[in-house]
């Protein structure tokens, strides 16, 4: 399946270069642009893209809250959020997240990496740059901040709490499954079942729920 991307950017020759890398993959397609916030958000309605290359600093509405009312849209449950930023600050990384992005890459990104992200999370999953995650574990992820998406860690089984622990260091389900002695298959089924039960949308929502709830706690990685 072609994944259908929309770029959002108010940079317009930054938006040319992503719009020629995007089409240059077989698998991907542009389907919008917009130049601000409130675009992109008017852009996601009218398009239904598979995957949103959001910027952060963008007039009239930034990328967060354009993420923030994309994700919070039931008609665009299926849209997800990768946000590309200069700005690489813990504040952002976790507002982005918090908003409800799936992935924050930043623009010095190789063009394969970028596209490997789209593809990743298109695919459902939650991708970070390696960099900056530790950051945002340890420094934020404890604040106040919004209440958890749905039930909390105590409707999980002690097996589940294993899963969303190592979910939460960054593992994929071949690395869950290799750690616990699972099946790839189990692994993964495990963490669909914990998503569900937790009402979030990715794993990196399940992030957020892990280290906000106590089951991971800073510094444990």
């Amino acid at each position: 399946m072609t994944i259908r991307v929309l770029l959002a950017d108010d940079q317009t020759l930054v938006r040319a270069a992503f719009a020629m890398l995007v089409e240059s993959a077989r698998d991907m397609e542009v389907v919008g642009e917009a130049g601000s916030g409130r675009e992109a958000v008017r852009a996601a309605r009218e398009v239904r893209p598979d995957l949103v290359v959001m910027d952060i600093r963008m007039p009239d509405l930034d990328g967060i809250e354009a993420t923030r009312l994309i994700a919070a849209d039931e008609e665009l449950a299926g849209v997800r959020v990768l946000v590309l930023t200069t700005y690489d600050t813990d504040e952002n990384i976790v507002e982005a997240l918090r908003a409800g992005a799936s992935g924050f890459l930043v623009k010095d990104t190789r063009p394969a990496e970028l596209l490997d992200a789209i593809r990743t999370v298109a695919a459902g999953e939650a991708l970070l740059s390696p960099g900056p995650t530790a950051r945002l574990i340890e420094r934020f992820l404890r604040s106040p901040s919004l209440p958890v998406p749905g039930g909390g860690p105590e409707c999980l089984s002690d097996r589940e709490r294993e899963v969303l622990a190592l979910v939460a260091r960054g593992l994929n389900n071949t690395e869950i499954a290799e750690a616990l002695g699972l099946s790839p298959l189990t692994a993964k089924t495990h963490v669909s079942r914990i998503m569900g039960k937790l009402g979030a949308r990715d794993r990196a929502q399940l992030v957020i729920v892990a280290y906000e709830s106590g089951t991971v706690t800073p510094g444990a990685m």
